[in-house]
């Protein structure tokens, strides 16, 4: 082994050694984790279905819908028996619908093809419906203890930060899962990728990282330039559209609202919804049913690739609809629907 090798090898052992360390004195306690030092090996489907509810989604926000699914459907077995209706009512709020279908396919495929026991490779994994390559690797990792490279946003920070990588996100990606992936080896690798997480989510913050007490700073490029928290480099967003709309809020006297079942594909894909319709340029003031409408103001949503105004119009009425309690409807509606339901229903 060259002296640059072993230098590059020595610098590897000792920012894994470090940060192991730290995991083992401050790891995150959550619902869906063995802590460190435990002995226990976490339960697959509470891994899968934590990473799951994890994208594009923070801890302290999926948590309490983890901890609701898991006391309805507390394996995969009986998760995979769920109601399609049932499961899209309880995702409502954690966003991204597609992941609620794929979710449930991929249940049903652990339940009816692998006799309710995921696969404990990578390989296998991937080829559940729905499971993409991160959550293949972390499922690998966390719950099998296979030396997978598991790159979220938090590990690329981590990644961009330590190795002062000067290629902007997204042209970085690449990069920054090599980088990643060449601090993975047999020791400890499920403990590994949550100590990067952790490191991430608590101390390499996006903004105003803890370099004072990250156990890794003394090998940060990044901390070493005086500027940490410029790393990942980013390159200027575009613009995100607007869009107009209209969400009819139809209710029957009797403590209903008219709602309608989404097509399965597309925006909020299968899930319950207020009449609306097509989000454009214009608003579209097509009413689902001749009525007395009254305009009830309107409300804004962000969504990833556009924002939306939506104007909400109330009327009383009837028609063909899922006539559902005001109650149940406001629980069960995707946050965009719920916020427009309840303007209306104060107006």
């Amino acid at each position: 082994m060259t002296d640059v090798a072993r230098s590059a090898s020595d610098q590897i052992a000792a920012v894994r050694a470090a940060l192991l360390a730290w995991y083992d004195e401050a790891a995150r306690t959550l619902p869906w984790r063995a802590p460190p030092g435990s002995g226990v090996r976490t339960d697959p489907y509470r891994v899968w279905l934590s990473e799951v509810m994890l994208q594009q989604t923070t801890v302290p926000h999926a948590t309490p819908y983890f901890l609701s699914f898991t006391a309805r459907w507390p394996t995969v077995g009986d998760l995979a028996a769920a109601e399609d209706g049932d499961l899209m009512a309880a995702w409502a709020g954690l966003g991204y619908y597609a992941r609620a279908r794929n979710l449930l396919a991929c249940a049903r495929a652990v339940a009816g093809e692998h006799g309710g026991v995921f696969p404990d490779t990578e390989a296998g994994l991937r080829a559940l419906p729905g499971v993409g390559a991160y959550t293949a690797a972390a499922v690998a990792a966390i719950a099998f203890d296979r030396p997978a490279n598991v790159v979220d946003g938090n590990v690329e920070r981590v990644m961009a930060r330590l190795f002062a990588v000067e290629t902007p996100v997204p042209a970085a990606k690449p990069e920054l899962a090599r980088l990643a992936g060449s601090l993975v080896t047999e020791d400890r690798p499920g403990d590994w990728a949550q100590a990067l997480m952790d490191l991430g989510a608590t101390v390499c913050r996006p903004k105003s990282p803890l370099c004072l007490i990250c156990p890794v700073s003394a090998w940060c490029a990044g901390y070493a330039t005086g500027a940490p928290e410029r790393y990942p480099v980013k390159t200027k967003k575009a613009d995100r559209p607007h869009r107009l709309g209209t969400a009819w809020v139809l209710r029957d006297g009797q403590g209903r609202v008219a709602l309608v079942r989404r097509p399965d594909k597309g925006l909020l894909g299968g899930m319950l919804g207020l009449p609306t319709g097509e989000w454009a340029g214009l608003v579209s003031h097509a009413a689902p049913v001749a009525a007395d409408w009254a305009d009830a103001g309107a409300i804004e949503h962000v969504f990833t690739h556009f924002s939306l105004t939506l104007s909400v119009k109330v009327a009383e009425g009837e028609g063909d609809f899922i006539w559902t309690p005001e109650g149940e409807a406001l629980k069960a509606l995707p946050t965009v629907f719920a916020k427009a339901l309840t303007r209306g229903l104060a107006a």
